[in-house]
């Protein structure tokens, strides 16, 4: 009798470990891949982050994404190729080289941190969400991957501004004011001998100052689509229109060689579960998420700022 007894608190115990017979069920993967669909499509500053988001699902909970290896020893040119006769040869066999000095290359393990959370948190009731239910799920899933980029997109503009190296005044909008920012900014890139893409994330205002602009005409194939108010390129720079409410207060625009940062995110839990509350799952998300440059690439962005007009 005393055995029957341990068998039937160990059922108990596996049964409890089921959540009472309520049906668990794991969206992480599809939450995952509509995610990242959803951002290469959407998100504003994607190109920033190399156009994408890393994204992991069944994450635990932990305060480091990933490791990333990263080297800050610079590439290093030889003046000329040594032909000395003891260099490489005769007596400097085995103890020298006309390569001239060589410099080892270790890459560091990098350790990157989340930096903020996300949650999101729904009810389907069967007795009035009118609609499929499987079908809903879906939806939700989708809308609240469309939701997640907004938000990272939010973050990643605050991230931008916050590790821009510089910021570029412009009081006026005016042609010859426009034109003399993209001047300095070709000069600051040029300057610094910067490879890559160079792009600018503008606001409205500046991006129709660029498109009204003398300079973004058929003749100057500037890429231009005055009827579409269109624009591709302007003195070197792809141009691309944001929101207002993407940049911070008193900022124009965000200009970087493209694919100089990361955005990721750790999916902890993407589910739904049956409800005590009502006939329907809970459907609910959870996640960190972050923004990583390295330090040397810090150089490449710049922000515009309003200036205040001469008067």
């Amino acid at each position: 009798m005393v055995k029957n007894k341990r068998m039937f608190d160990f059922n108990l115990q596996l049964f409890a470990g089921e959540n009472n017979n309520q049906n668990v069920r794991s969206y992480q993967k599809q939450f995952k891949e509509l995610l990242q669909a959803v951002f290469k499509k959407q998100a504003y500053f994607r190109e920033f982050f190399g156009g994408g988001i890393e994204a992991l699902d069944g994450v635990t909970h932990n305060e480091t994404a990933f490791y990333i290896k990263t080297s800050d020893i610079p590439v290093v040119v030889g003046t000329e190729y040594n032909k000395g006769s003891d260099v490489g040869f005769g007596s400097g066999t085995g103890n020298s080289t006309r390569f001239g000095p060589r410099k080892e290359i270790i890459y560091i393990d990098t350790p990157v941190p989340y930096d903020w959370e996300w949650t999101f948190h729904e009810g389907i009731d069967r007795h009035t969400v009118n609609n499929d239910f499987a079908a809903t799920i879906a939806d939700r899933t989708e809308l609240q991957a469309q939701a997640k980029v907004q938000l990272f997109d939010d973050k990643g503009g605050l991230f931008i501004s916050k590790v821009a190296s510089k910021a570029l005044e412009i009081a006026t909008l005016d042609n010859d004011s426009v034109l003399k920012l993209f001047n300095d900014l070709s000069t600051e890139y040029t300057n610094m001998e910067a490879v890559g893409t160079r792009m600018a994330w503008v606001k409205p205002v500046l991006y129709n100052a660029i498109v009204d602009h003398p300079l973004t005409t058929s003749a100057k194939k500037s890429g231009a689509n005055i009827d579409e108010n269109g624009i591709l390129r302007f003195k070197g720079f792809q141009i691309k229109e944001v929101p207002e409410t993407k940049f911070q207060e008193g900022e124009l625009a965000y200009v970087s060689i493209v694919g100089v940062g990361k955005q990721f995110t750790g999916i902890n839990t993407a589910r739904t579960i049956e409800s005590e509350d009502f006939d329907g799952v809970a459907f609910q998300g959870a996640g960190k998420a972050g923004e990583f440059i390295l330090p040397a690439n810090k150089k490449a962005v710049i922000k515009v700022v309003e200036g205040t007009p001469e008067g």
